[in-house]
C-alpha cells in the first residue's frame, strides 16, 4: 500500500480496485493510519455498549471477557477496512462477513442489540470498494437482518425500522465517499502513467529527430571530406571548396541538434492548418480549412501560422462553436465561428463591425504575449493589421491584414 495524499487533498487513503502483495505490512503503512484515525472517533458508539455489558455480567469475570470482546471487535473493525483494500474484488467482503461473525460474541451479555454494531459491518462493506450492485446487495441484506432481529426482540412495530435505516444509510454513504477516493486514485495513477509515458515519447521524437538531421547531414559530410581529402593535391582550390562546404554542413546540423533538443518548432502555416484541423476535431467542431496554403507568400507563413495557432486556439477555447472556418490569401487571413461571438468581461477587449483589436488577452500563451492581444502585438510588429467583427456564421470573424 503506498502513499496517496498529494496536492489534491484528501485523506490519503490508498483505496484501490487492484490487490497489494503484502496485506499484513500494509496495516502499518501511514495510508492505513489515517484511516485508524478516522476510524477511532467512530467507535464512539461502541463505547456505549460497554455499560449493557457490564451490567448484564453475572460475575466481573464475566464482565472483563465482555470487554474484552468489545475490545477485540474495535481492533478488527480497525483492521479489515485496509486489509480489505489489500484484497481481490471477489474476497473482499470477507472481512465484512468475519465482523459480522464476531459481532455474535457478544449476544450472550446484550443479546440481539449486537445489530447496533452492525453500523460497522456496513460500513466495511461500503469501504470494500466491490461493484456497486453487490455493495448494494449486501448493504439491504444486512439490513434485513437487522430488522428480521428487531421483530424477534421488540415485536412489529415502526420502531424495528430505525437500526436497519441507520445501517443502510451509514454505510451508503461511506460507499460513496470511499468510490470518489478510489477514483481520485485511479486518476493519479493514470497522470503519474501519462507522465512517463510523456517522457518517452519525449526522448523517442528527440532521438528520431536527431537521427533525421544527423543520420544526412553526417552522411553528406562524410562524402564531401573524402573527395577533399583526393582533391588536396590534385585540385586544391576545390578541395578547400569542399571543406568550406562541410564546415557549413557541419555548423548547420549543430543548430539543427541545439534547436532539436531545445523543444523549438518553426512556426508554419502548413504545419499549424494540419495542427488546427486535429485541435478542432478533438474539440468536436466542424473544421473548414483550405487545402492549400500556395497563396501565401513565403515571407509572411511564420505569421500566417502564429494566425492560425492564435485564432483556432481561442475558437477552441471560448467560442462554444460547432463550426470554424479559415479562409487565406495573399494578404489576408479571415477564422469565422458560429459560436457564441465575443464575450464581454472576460478580460478580452474588442468590438465588433470590424474595429481593431485590443484588451490584455488572457487565451492561449504565445511566444510574444498573451493569446489574442499577443497576436496583435506580433501582427502589429509586422506591419499588419488585426480586427475582430461578427462573422456570416453568427460567431466572431478575426481578420487579419499581413
Amino acid at each position: 500500500m503506498t502513499e496517496t495524499r498529494d496536492e489534491f487533498g484528501g485523506p490519503g487513503w490508498d483505496i484501490r480496485s487492484g490487490s497489494s502483495p503484502a496485506p499484513l505490512t500494509s496495516l502499518l503503512t501511514r495510508a492505513a493510519g489515517r484511516w485508524y484515525v478516522g476510524g477511532v472517533f467512530s467507535l464512539l458508539w461502541l463505547v456505549t455498549v460497554v455499560p449493557d455489558v457490564i451490567t448484564s455480567s453475572p460475575t466481573p469475570l464475566a464482565a472483563t471477557v465482555g470487554i474484552a470482546l468489545c475490545l477485540v471487535f474495535a481492533a478488527a473493525f480497525l483492521a479489515s477496512v485496509p486489509f480489505a483494500w489489500t484484497l481481490p474484488r471477489s474476497r473482499r467482503l470477507l472481512p465484512a462477513l468475519a465482523l459480522l461473525a464476531l459481532s455474535f460474541t457478544l449476544s450472550p451479555w446484550i443479546g440481539w442489540g449486537v445489530r447496533g454494531l452492525w453500523t460497522y459491518v456496513g460500513v466495511v462493506i461500503g469501504m470494500a470498494v466491490v461493484s456497486l450492485h453487490t455493495t448494494w446487495v449486501a448493504l439491504l441484506a444486512l439490513g434485513a437482518l437487522a430488522v428480521l432481529a428487531g421483530v424477534l426482540t421488540e415485536g412489529w412495530d415502526e420502531n424495528v425500522f430505525w437500526i436497519p435505516a441507520i445501517i443502510v444509510s451509514i454505510s451508503a454513504m461511506m460507499a460513496a465517499f470511499a468510490r470518489n477516493i478510489a477514483a481520485m486514485n485511479e486518476l493519479r495513477a493514470t497522470r503519474d502513467r501519462m507522465a512517463v509515458l510523456a517522457v518517452e515519447r519525449e526522448r523517442t521524437r528527440v532521438a528520431r529527430d536527431i537521427h533525421d538531421i544527423l543520420g544526412h547531414s553526417l552522411t553528406v559530410i562524410t562524402v564531401k571530406a573524402e573527395l577533399a581529402g583526393r582533391l588536396v593535391d590534385a585540385d586544391p582550390t576545390r578541395a578547400r571548396a569542399e571543406i568550406a562546404d562541410v564546415e557549413q554542413l557541419a555548423r548547420g546540423a549543430l543548430a539543427d541538434v541545439r534547436s532539436t533538443v531545445g523543444g523549438y518548432r518553426g512556426v508554419t502555416i502548413a504545419g499549424e492548418l494540419a495542427a488546427a484541423r486535429a485541435a478542432l476535431e478533438a474539440a468536436g467542431v466542424s473544421p473548414d480549412l483550405p487545402g492549400t496554403t500556395d497563396a501565401v507568400p513565403p515571407e509572411r507563413r511564420e505569421l500566417a501560422g502564429w494566425v492560425v495557432r492564435e485564432g483556432v486556439t481561442n475558437v477552441v477555447r471560448h467560442a462554444q462553436a460547432s463550426v470554424c472556418r479559415v479562409r487565406v490569401g495573399t494578404d489576408e487571413i479571415t477564422i469565422d465561428d458560429d459560436g457564441v461571438g465575443i464575450v464581454r468581461g472576460d478580460g478580452v477587449g474588442g468590438a465588433v463591425d470590424g474595429t481593431v483589436f485590443g484588451g490584455s488577452g488572457s487565451g492561449s500563451g504565445s511566444g510574444s504575449g498573451h493569446g489574442l492581444a499577443g497576436l496583435r502585438e506580433r501582427v502589429e510588429a509586422a506591419g499588419g493589421r488585426l480586427s475582430v467583427g461578427r462573422s456570416d456564421l453568427g460567431g466572431l470573424r478575426l481578420r487579419v491584414r499581413l
